[in-house]
C-alpha cells in the first residue's frame, strides 16, 4: 500500500509540472534584440517565464482581433501613442491599476484611462546638413513651411505613423485649419516624394538630395552607433536642432514605445509586473543605454550619446491627444498632396 501511495504521488508530481511563478504572452511590435535581454531579467528576478510574439504593429493589432478572447496574449508593445489608441479604440485593451506605473511614468505619457503607458520616450527634431545650413536659420516646425525651404526637405510618407502623430500633435495645439495650411507648405518644400524610412531621411541628407530631414532621435543614435560604416558617415554629416524652444512655445515633439494589457489577459498580475519591471531603474538606465530612447523615469540620466545632443523643452501635450487627432491628421496630409 505505501508503495502504490508513493507512486501515485510521483505520477502526479511528474504530471502535472508547476511553474513557481507562472508566464506572460507578450505581442510586440519592437524587435526581438530591443526587448528580450530585459525579459531574460525579468525571468531572472521573478521566475515568471516570457513567451514572446513579435510583427508588425498594425498586424499585431488585426490577430488581436481576429483571435478575440481566444487570444493569449496578455501584453501588447508597440510605438507610438497613436497606435496605443488606436490599440483602446478597438477594444483591445483594458485598465490597469499600478501605483507604480502612475508614480513613475509623467501624466502625459500614459492613457488618462490607464488603458497604455509610456516605458521610454523619443523626440522627432529637425535634422540638419552641418555644411548647407547655420542651426540659427531654423526655429519652429512651422517655420519648414516657408518657401525659403523649398526643395530643401526630406520626410518620409503620409501613411507613417509618426508624421500622423507629429501633425496630430499640432492640431491639438494649432487647430486644423492653421494645421492644413502648414501641411499644404510644407508638401512644397519637399526635395523629392516621399521615400523610405527615418533613417533614408538621414541618408538623403548626406547625400544632397535635401538639406533638412526629420527623424525621431533613436534612428539616428543607432546609427551613430552601429555596425554600418555608411550609416554612421551619413549621420555625422547632420546635426539635431531642437524646434519649437522660445519661451511660451510648446516644445519639440516627443512620442513613447509603450504597452498595454489585452482585454482578455488570462495572465494579468504577471503583464502588469513586467510593466513595472520595465520602468524600474535598472530597465531604464538599460533602455537608454542599448537603444538611445529617452528614460520615462524622472531622475534616470539618459545615455552619454543623448546628453551630447543637449538639453530640450518637450512638448508637455498628453499622447493621447495624438490618437484622438489622426483620423483628421490623414486627411490633412491627403488634402495637402502628402504622399
Amino acid at each position: 500500500m505505501f508503495k502504490k501511495i508513493a507512486l501515485s504521488l510521483l505520477v502526479a508530481s511528474i504530471a502535472t509540472p508547476v511553474l513557481a511563478d507562472g508566464e506572460v504572452n507578450v505581442y510586440s511590435a519592437r524587435k526581438e534584440q530591443l526587448i528580450k535581454p530585459l525579459f531574460d531579467k525579468f525571468t531572472e528576478a521573478t521566475s515568471i517565464k516570457v513567451n514572446l510574439v513579435t510583427g508588425k504593429d498594425d498586424a499585431l493589432l488585426e490577430r488581436l482581433k481576429l483571435e478575440g478572447e481566444n487570444t493569449p496574449a496578455d501584453l501588447l508593445m508597440t510605438a507610438d501613442a497613436g497606435r496605443l489608441y488606436r490599440a483602446v479604440e478597438m477594444e483591445l485593451t483594458q485598465p490597469v491599476e499600478s501605483a507604480t506605473l502612475k508614480k513613475d511614468i509623467p501624466e502625459n505619457l500614459r492613457d488618462p484611462a490607464n488603458q497604455w503607458f509610456g516605458l521610454t520616450s523619443r523626440a522627432r527634431p529637425i535634422f540638419y546638413v552641418k555644411d548647407k545650413v547655420k542651426p540659427e536659420e531654423l526655429s519652429t516646425y512651422e517655420d519648414l513651411a516657408d518657401p525659403k525651404w523649398k526643395g530643401r526637405i526630406c520626410v518620409r510618407s503620409s501613411d507613417n505613423i509618426y508624421n500622423q502623430s507629429m501633425l496630430g500633435s499640432m492640431i491639438a495645439v494649432n487647430g486644423a485649419e492653421k494645421a492644413q495650411a502648414w501641411a499644404d507648405g510644407l508638401v512644397k518644400n519637399f526635395a523629392r516624394p516621399p521615400e523610405g524610412g527615418d533613417r533614408d531621411q538621414i541618408k538623403a541628407a548626406a547625400a544632397g538630395q535635401c538639406d533638412i530631414a526629420i527623424s525621431n532621435t533613436y534612428y539616428y543614435g543607432q546609427m551613430l552607433t552601429g555596425e554600418e560604416a555608411e550609416d554612421k558617415a551619413a549621420a555625422e554629416k547632420v546635426a539635431i536642432f531642437w524646434p519649437n524652444q522660445a519661451e511660451g512655445d510648446r516644445g519639440t515633439h516627443i512620442n513613447i514605445s509603450g504597452a498595454a494589457v489585452t482585454k482578455t489577459a488570462k495572465n494579468k498580475d504577471n503583464a502588469v509586473k513586467l510593466m513595472e519591471f520595465l520602468v524600474n531603474d535598472e530597465s531604464q538606465k538599460w533602455y537608454a543605454e542599448a537603444n538611445q530612447e529617452y528614460p520615462v523615469k524622472a531622475g534616470i540620466a539618459p545615455s552619454a550619446m543623448l546628453k551630447g545632443w543637449g538639453e530640450f523643452k518637450a512638448d508637455s501635450l498628453n499622447l493621447s491627444e495624438l490618437g484622438k487627432h489622426n483620423a483628421e491628421a490623414v486627411k490633412i496630409m491627403d488634402k495637402a498632396g502628402w504622399k
